[in-house]
């Protein structure tokens, strides 16, 4: 019998809002309350530092982000330098491992999957670069799509941020993913899908790779 997934989407609302969401679903998770859950969410401009990050690949202070209406967190997901604002899409799926797999390779090539699969739904053949440190999902040499997990007591939180229409020109202030590579976005690459069936595209690829049934799908605007 497939497991249940609730997939919730947040709207718009400042990362460290979302944070707080995520870390009291990941409680509830912990203590085996609730259900797993895929959050997602748009968040207005916001620079976030992994925790394998370098300081190198920030390109701007923290005051210079500030002046320029970027936030700026340091989390405890994994990767390095990365980028959120207007036009992306933000996944959080917050998940019981113990109830899918503990493996945590492949949790993240099936977090890759997921999006592989669910931007094919619009013609687009994205896939992933064979090399250390190339993770991600990619089209045509440039990333499309970046990806950050954390587990604790195999509960999974944090997760990807898939370029929609997003404003590239933001990626200018870091070195994204610590990677001298083009990023790209769904517009970009001429595909006009609106978020709503990006988002729908992505949680069905979600339910096939991880074996869940959607339960349902709330709308929350902050």
């Amino acid at each position: 019998m497939s497991r249940l997934l609730e997939v919730v989407d947040l709207g718009r609302m400042r990362y460290r809002d979302a944070l707080d969401v995520q870390q009291k679903l990941v409680e509830q998770r912990k203590q085996g309350l609730g259900t797993d859950t895929l959050l997602f969410v748009e968040h207005p401009h916001v620079v976030t530092m992994g925790r394998n990050g370098r300081e190198q690949n920030m390109l701007a202070s923290p005051e210079v982000l500030a002046r320029s209406g970027i936030e700026f967190y340091e989390t405890d997901r994994g990767g390095d330098v990365t980028y959120h604002g207007p036009g992306q899409l933000v996944g959080y799926p917050i998940l019981d491992l113990r109830e899918w797999k503990r493996d945590v390779h492949a949790y993240f090539r099936g977090v890759e999957q997921v999006l592989i699969d669910g931007l094919s739904t619009f013609g687009i053949e994205a896939g992933r670069i064979a090399e250390r440190g190339y993770e991600g999902v990619w089209v045509n040499g440039a990333k499309i799509a970046a990806i950050g997990i954390h587990i604790s007591r195999w509960i999974a939180s944090h997760g990807f941020a898939l370029n929609v229409d997003t404003d590239l020109s933001y990626f200018q202030y870091i070195v994204p993913c610590g990677l001298t590579k083009p990023v790209c976005s769904l517009r970009s690459l001429g595909c006009q899908a609106q978020r709503e069936a990006v988002m729908s595209a992505i949680a069905a690829s979600f339910a096939k790779i991880f074996d869940y049934e959607l339960v349902q799908q709330l709308q929350e605007t902050r």
